[in-house]
Formats: structure tokens, sequence, C-alpha cells
């Protein structure tokens, strides 16, 4: 038995937890890390802890290629290219090929560059897709660019936001949806959307999908080419380890590049940038997505993020997720019971991502209560727990650790100190 099948077989006691990480095959990875001692963190679903070669890319970089190249590693260390380089790195985990993928901007913008390319293929088709309850940002850029087009009277003019909930969102993909947006994993939740059947019901009725894939890339193996996905954005601040404010990526399948034409046409998405050229020519290509100068310095850490995965099985990997959230889901039903805590994440494995969430009246002091004892995960309103459960350096002894930690601040009532009611303006 595996050590993912022994910790997911029921409630273990601590020597069993510690057993199942000796036998853990991705226990070595974790050394990869700077992770401060005497907590554990539960927020990879958030931000992920640097990796420890960044440290030193970053000095290499800031007093090497920036301190003495100067200007010329855009040429001699292959700062041009960084975007794609980055893109070719990550596209593995997506399962994409290394053309399909680049670097670039944030979620938020690639979201726009996205909609309003597909837009302006809609051929009359007016209504963009969204679930009502998905992240806000890419609510928000929906909104925001259906109002810009109204107020401008140009192409795409006549396009109108729908939001419905998730359960009907296959149901609305019909004959006027010109484009449709979804994340695969809930951010509230961490349920997971059937991506492969949504792609495929969506494309035979011949509406361009685009997946918001924040919540799984680098937690959950996906297979883009093989599942018929056209499109997708993500971060690359959350389980890829590329540090807060990480660029973004964006996937568009190599048949559909050369049809889309990027809203925001900035000079490193022209096909000669330093000719200089008094009109706008895309470059072939993912290179048509890119808007300014690339953030040389993020796209670095990026790309040391990425290679934290060197030499990780996917499958491994799922199998140790799903094997995390079974446990802390069990260990939760058989400690916390009495104290208010109901779980809001799926009890099957299959339909999460590799995050669990816990529902709490107190949630935001409770929450609070656990990182003041070195127990770092989030809360989300209005009563949700969240707790990420990166494979790659979140170990089984972690988990039981945690819900003991929660298990004493119920108990306790150290939630209710003055102390932890006091909101911070990141939660």
């Amino acid at each position: 038995m595996s050590a993912a099948e022994k910790a997911a077989s029921g409630p273990l006691g601590r020597e069993a937890l510690l057993e199942c990480d000796r036998a853990d095959p991705l226990a070595r990875f974790r050394d990869r890390f700077r992770l401060p001692e005497g907590v554990l963190y539960l927020d990879g679903n958030s931000l992920g802890p640097p990796p420890r070669a960044m440290m030193e890319r970053a000095e290499r970089l800031i007093a090497g290629e920036w301190g003495e190249d100067l200007i010329a590693s855009w040429n001699r260390n292959g700062w041009f290219r960084l975007p794609e380089r980055v893109g070719a790195r990550l596209a593995p985990l997506l399962g994409a090929g290394e053309d399909e993928v680049i670097a670039a901007d944030s979620v938020s913008v690639n979201l726009f560059k996205l909609l309003g390319a597909l837009l302006r293929l809609a051929g009359g088709r007016g209504v963009v897709l969204a679930d009502e309850g998905d992240f806000p940002t890419d609510r928000y850029m929906a909104e925001g660019l259906v109002r810009f087009l109204e107020a401008g009277g140009v192409e795409g003019g006549g396009a109108r936001l729908r939001l419905v909930p998730a359960e009907d969102f296959e149901g609305e993909i019909g004959p006027e949806v010109a484009v449709a947006l979804l994340s695969q994993v809930d951010f509230r939740s961490g349920r997971m959307r059937d991506l492969r059947r949504l792609t495929r019901a969506a494309r035979e009725r011949g509406v361009p999908l685009i997946w918001d894939l924040s919540h799984s890339a680098g937690a959950v193996p996906l297979r883009l080419r093989e599942d018929g996905v056209e499109f997708a954005v993500g971060c690359g601040y959350k389980y890829l380890n590329g540090g807060p404010g990480a660029p973004g990526f964006l996937y568009v399948a190599r048949e559909r590049q050369d049809a889309l034409q990027s809203p925001l046409t900035g000079w490193m998405g022209h096909s000669h940038p330093f000719a200089f050229a008094a009109g706008y020519q895309p470059a072939p290509g993912m290179r048509r997505f890119l808007v300014g100068t690339p953030p040389i310095l993020s796209l670095a850490a990026f790309e040391e993020g990425l290679r934290s995965f060197e030499g990780v099985d996917l499958g491994n990997l799922r199998e140790k997720s799903e094997a995390l959230g079974d446990l802390f889901l069990c260990l939760a039903e058989e400690r916390l019971s009495g104290f208010g805590v109901t779980a809001a994440s799926p009890r099957e494995a299959r339909e999460r991502g590799s995050q669990v969430s816990l529902r709490h009246p107190d949630a935001y002091p409770v929450m609070q209560a656990l990182i003041a004892r070195g127990v770092v995960g989030d809360f989300r309103e209005p009563d949700l727990l969240r707790f990420g459960l990166a494979p790659l350096y979140v170990r089984y002894r972690d988990i039981g650790d945690a819900v003991e930690a929660l298990r004493q601040v119920l108990a306790g009532g150290e939630h209710r100190e003055p102390r932890f009611r006091k909101r911070n303006p990141v939660t």
C-alpha cells in the first residue's frame, strides 16, 4: 500500500502519519522550498513559498546579468525570449505544446485579451457566459470589456454578460453565446469542474470556452491538448510558486493562434518590435499576446518556481493531493464534531482540486487564531476556512497537526479574543 493509500484509508495517529511521510515518493521535493521553522504552511493556493534556488537566481540576475551586462542581457542572457521560455517550461504541467503557452501580464489582463479577441470573431453572437460564483476578477474583466464596447460603439458593442449558477452553466451554452469562461477549480469550495466534458459540450455548440486554471495549474495534472481545450489563462504565484504578483500565463491551441488578434496591441506583440513601424502587425504564434516590456525579475522568479517540478511524477502529485484532502476531511469529521465545523469541499477526491474548505460561523477569528499558532491558511467570505494542500511540500503529519491545532483553538475559545476579530486588509 502506498503512502497516499495509507493516509486515505481512514483516521490515523501521528506515528502512522510519520510513516506515510517516510514512504512518500514526493518527500524529497520539500527541501526545494524555503519554509519557516515552526510554521505549517497550508496557503499555497494563495501564494506558494519561495524555492531555495530562487535566492541564488535573484542574486545572479541582479549582480551579474543586470549589474554587469546591463542592457546587453536582452540578447546575451536571453531576456527577450524569457516569456516564451517560461511558457515552454510550464507547458508540460498543462499538457500543452511548448509553442502554445506564454508567460505575460496577469490573469485579469490575459483574460481581457482573449475575451476581446474572441468577441471580435463572434459573428453576431453577443453573450459572454460566466459562472456567477466564479472568482470575481473574471467577472469584473468581462463586465469592464462589455461596458467599454458599449460606450465606444465599436465592433462587438452588442455584447452582454450573462451570469448563471454553476449547476446551470452547461445548459446555458447556447447559440447566442459568443464566449464562455469558467474556473476549473472553485476558489471557495475547491470543487473541480469536469474540464473535458464541459470543453466538449462547448465545442459541439460552437462556443469558445476560456478556462481559468489559477487554482489547478501545478496541483492538478492537466491535459489541455488531449481534452480539446483551446483557450486558458492562469497565474504563476499559487501552486506554481512564482512569487508574489508573478506573471500570469496564456494558453491558445496552435490551430487558433493566428486567427486571434489581441485588443491590447503593444509593441512587444508586434511582428518586428524593433523596426518601430508606424502600423501594428501582430507577431506569429503566442508572441502576439505580449504587450509591454517583459518584467524580467518576476519572470526569472517564475522560471525558478517551475524548476521546482523537475523530476516530479504528476501521477504521484495528484495521488498525494487526493490523499491529503481525504485525510483532512476524515480527521476534521472525527476531531471537530460538536464545534460547529462543517465541510464545504466535496467528499469525493476526484471532485476536488488541491484544497479543503471548512465552514464555521466565526471563520475569520478562528483562522487568525490558527495563524497565531503557526498554522497558515486563509479566510473567504462569509464563513470559509481554506487550506491549500500543495503536494510538493505539505506533509501528512502537517494535516494531523493542523486539525489538532484547530480543535484546540475551538475547544479553548481562543478565537473569541478581541485581537483576532480585527480585520486585516488581506484575509
